[in-house]
């Protein structure tokens, strides 16, 4: 049975744009926090039980510091946008400590056998994780206008923490690209079609200052759903991406087809872009520009490998032929 309250978050949170796995996340330390307090509703509840929750996942469940400040931040939403009742700026509970994990990364012969077991959309999907250091949100959302063919790049939109990039596109891809394009401007021609349809969602407030925008063959998604789709926000009929759990399933069944014994997921992939950059001697300066980091810190969890300097920036996708057969 869904709770109204957490139905009211979720409305509140959609129509102030966050994404839905924002959402869902919220949604799910939300409920967490109040079967925590004895399903004591949130209004009932103030710092201190806020801290006890935070110190309880810090050392009962032995959270990762990002996650227990992902929780922190969602409740800190429904204290302030919610309730109208915010946190104290200094609480106090027991932080997570660090324990930061190596990435796992592929070596270039299981990246080819990894690819070989996957099927378009999710191959090309795939490719573009590797061969550009893509997240899985970020290929998910890629629109058609956001390939830039005349100079072989990405153009990486409201990425993680609302940033923009622009990233290296393998030219092995063009071709392919073009097939998926076309396919996304057969489709809303078909759309169109519906009456009922109203195009794509567009980010923030764009679909009133470009009216048109939303069945623009340029708007529309790279990698569209199979299905039309009613949006809660807009209370429209829509042609919304792929989601992102068909992605991750047909990269775990890709993993076992492969026999690859490592754990394998979407990141993998751009964990494994970012090493090979390394060992083929690009200048980590340049390989924390292509994936987005604000802190080089980030990145040079990659200089595990071998580094040398170099300039410029060759997808690794470009590279794969070839390769020594060796695990």
């Amino acid at each position: 049975m869904s709770s109204p309250f957490l139905d009211y978050v979720e409305e509140q949170m959609l129509l102030r744009r966050y994404r839905p796995n924002t959402v869902k996340t919220y949604q799910h330390w939300i409920k967490y926090y109040i079967v925590f307090n004895n399903k004591r509703h949130p209004k009932q509840l103030g710092d201190d039980d806020v801290e006890r929750f935070l110190t309880y996942l810090s050392v009962e469940k032995g959270v990762a510091p990002r996650t227990q400040a992902l929780v922190l931040n969602a409740l800190s939403f429904l204290y302030k946008e919610i309730l109208d009742k915010p946190l104290g700026l200094q609480l106090q509970f027991q932080q997570s400590k660090a324990n930061r994990k190596l990435p796992t990364v592929l070596l270039p012969n299981e990246i080819l056998d990894l690819l070989s077991c996957l099927k378009p959309p999710y191959l090309t999907m795939a490719q573009l994780m590797y061969g550009s250091g893509l997240r899985k949100s970020e290929v998910i959302r890629l629109r058609v206008k956001d390939i830039d063919f005349d100079y072989a790049g990405i153009e990486v939109w409201d990425a993680k923490g609302g940033k923009h990039r622009r990233v290296t596109l393998a030219r092995e891809l063009f071709p392919i690209l073009e097939n998926h394009i076309n396919f996304s401007i057969e489709l809303l021609k078909q759309d169109l079609n519906n009456s009922e349809f109203r195009g794509v969602s567009m980010p923030f407030g764009l679909s009133k200052k470009y009216p048109r925008a939303p069945t623009d063959p340029n708007w529309q998604y790279l990698f569209p759903s199979s299905r039309l789709s009613f949006d809660k926000v807009a209370k429209e009929l829509k042609r919304h991406h792929i989601h992102p759990s068909a992605l991750r399933k047909a990269i775990t069944t890709a993993r076992h087809c492969a026999q690859i014994e490592k754990s394998v997921t979407c990141h993998t992939l751009r964990h494994s872009f970012a090493t090979h950059l390394l060992q083929r001697g690009a200048d980590i300066r340049t390989i924390q520009a292509q994936l987005g980091h604000t802190d080089v810190r980030t990145t040079q969890i990659y200089t595990h490998v071998l580094q040398m300097g170099a300039d410029g920036v060759t997808s690794p996708l470009s590279l794969l032929s070839g390769q020594p057969d060796k695990h």
